[in-house]
């Protein structure tokens, strides 16, 4: 897949819409990378996401939506299956691929907006999505079932780790179990077949705060 040019002095957004979370903080996702790690960069694998990897929950090819620097993407790939990580944040990505060559892991990573995925032109077996859901509005978290309902295959399954509304901390973005329900309907391709309480990690909550963990898959 051809990658985008990185973002630019004129144009730090690399000629895609804003998203929400973007136009509330003023800044593109990109910048959270440039001056030390971002909050939720906390070096390895969420625990929840290492679990399902142990538990043999990914499969065929594999997409991590919003991968970052590449933890989740490297954790899978390191199981020898192909795995494609995908972000808006070029900074992220090159870190990542700088990880996965010292590492010595045999991984792909590209540029791409997760509200337009079918510009990929390609399909995946399995998605994993840790912490790109929740910092999506109402409206663009239909756009982004839509999205990843067209690159995963009939049978394929997705897995969505986010910030939820219960419990003692709470992230900046929660999620009600309804918005999952709405957003992962029959009628936008999927099937949600399990919602269970878990925690993200993240570098400013030494026991993380509250999660969804969600198992759906595409009908």
């Amino acid at each position: 897949m051809p990658e985008k040019s990185s973002t630019s002095v004129d144009d730090p957004f690399g000629g895609r819409p804003q998203t929400s979370h973007e136009r509330t903080s003023g800044r593109p996702w990109d910048a959270s990378y440039q001056n030390g790690p971002a909050p939720w960069d906390i070096g390895r694998p969420q625990a929840a996401i290492a679990r399902l990897a142990s538990a043999g929950a990914f499969a065929g090819a594999v997409l991590d939506a919003g991968c970052g620097t590449g933890e989740h993407a490297m954790l899978i790939a390191s199981l020898g299956l192909p795995v494609l990580g995908v972000d808006v944040a070029e900074t992220a990505l090159n870190m990542a691929r700088e990880k996965a060559r010292n590492r010595g892991i045999a991984v792909e990573f590209a540029t791409a907006d997760a509200l337009e995925f079918a510009g990929l032109g390609r399909s995946f077996e399995t998605v994993v999505d840790c912490g790109l859901f929740h910092t999506f509005d109402s409206e663009e978290r239909q756009r982004y079932a839509a999205s990843l309902a067209s690159v995963t295959q009939q049978g394929g399954t997705l897995q969505v780790l986010c910030f939820s509304d219960q419990g003692s901390e709470i992230g900046p973005h929660p999620v009600r179990e309804e918005d999952l329900h709405d957003a992962f309907c029959a009628d936008r391709g999927w099937n949600l077949i399990s919602i269970e309480p878990e925690r993200i990690e993240t570098r400013m909550h030494a026991n993380g705060v509250s999660a969804w963990l969600a198992k759906i898959s595409r009908v």
